[in-house]
C-alpha cells in the first residue's frame, strides 16, 4: 500500500472534509428550519394546506437524490434568462449553491415526514391536559406538542442526518471537491484507487461516528427526565 500517496494527499483531503462538513451542516440547519413548518402544514386539516406539502414530500422522497442534483444544477441552465431577470442566476450557476439546495430540499422532505409522525404520536392525554390548563393554538404547539415530538423523532432524525452526510458524497459529480471529489481526482491522476478511496472511507467513518456521538449526547440531555432519579438512602432502623 502506498502510504506516501496517502500522506501527500492529506492536505487535499482535509480541504475536502471542510467542504463536506460545511455542506452537510448548512443543509441540516436550513432543512430543519423548513421541515418544522412543513410538518405543521402536513398535519393541517385543510386539504389546500396539506396537499402541496404532501406533493413536495412525495416527490423528494420518491426520486433519487442524484436526479434531484442533476435537475437543479444542469436543469436550471434552461431557465437562465428568467433566473437572470430576477437576479438568481449567479446563485444557480454555482455548484456549491446547487449542492446545498438539493441536499436541503431532500432532507427537509424526510425530516418533515419524521416530524409529522412524531406530532401525531404525541399522547392525546398530554394534549387534553394542556388544554385543560388553558393552552391552545400556537402556545399548545410551542410548549407541549413540538417539544414532545422532537424527543420522539430524535432517533429517526439522527439517522436522517447520518444518511445526509453520507449522501453528500454525490455532490462530487457536479465538480465539488468534497472528500469523494478529492479521492476521484487524485485517483485519476495517480491510479492509487485503493489507497485513496480507502482513506476517503476512513474519513467518512470518523465523521459519521463523531456525528452519532454528538447526537446521542443531545438525546441523553433531552431525555434526562425519563431517567429514574437516584434513590435516597433510607435511615437505618432504630436511629
Amino acid at each position: 500500500m502506498g502510504f506516501n500517496i496517502i500522506l501527500e494527499s492529506m492536505p487535499r483531503f482535509l480541504d475536502g472534509t471542510l467542504i463536506t462538513i460545511q455542506i452537510t451542516a448548512l443543509s441540516v440547519v436550513i432543512g430543519l428550519c423548513l421541515a418544522v413548518p412543513l410538518a405543521l402544514m402536513r398535519v393541517a386539516k385543510n386539504p389546500f394546506v396539506r396537499g402541496p406539502v404532501y406533493a413536495f414530500i412525495f416527490y423528494f422522497r420518491g426520486t433519487p437524490l442524484l436526479v434531484q442534483i442533476f435537475l437543479i444544477y444542469y436543469g436550471s441552465g434552461q431557465f437562465q434568462n428568467g433566473l437572470s431577470q430576477i437576479g438568481l442566476w449567479y446563485l444557480f450557476r454555482e455548484a456549491y449553491f446547487c449542492a446545498i439546495m438539493s441536499l436541503t430540499l431532500n432532507t427537509a422532505a424526510y425530516t418533515a415526514e419524521i416530524l409529522r409522525g412524531a406530532i401525531q404520536g404525541v399522547p392525546w392525554g398530554e394534549i387534553e391536559a394542556a388544554r385543560a390548563c388553558g393552552m391552545s393554538g400556537a402556545l399548545l404547539y410551542r410548549r407541549i406538542i413540538l417539544p414532545k415530538a422532537f424527543r420522539l423523532a430524535w432517533p429517526a432524525y439522527t439517522n436522517e442526518v447520518v444518511f445526509l452526510l453520507q449522501a453528500s458524497s454525490l455532490v462530487s459529480i457536479i465538480t465539488l471537491m468534497d472528500i469523494t471529489g478529492v479521492a476521484r481526482v487524485l485517483a485519476a491522476r495517480t491510479f492509487a484507487f485503493y489507497e485513496l478511496f480507502l482513506t476517503a472511507a476512513a474519513i467518512y467513518l470518523i465523521l459519521v461516528y463523531g456525528l452519532i456521538w454528538v447526537f446521542h449526547r443531545i438525546e441523553y440531555r433531552i431525555s434526562a427526565h425519563l431517567r429514574a432519579a437516584p434513590e435516597t438512602a433510607q435511615p437505618a432502623a432504630g436511629m
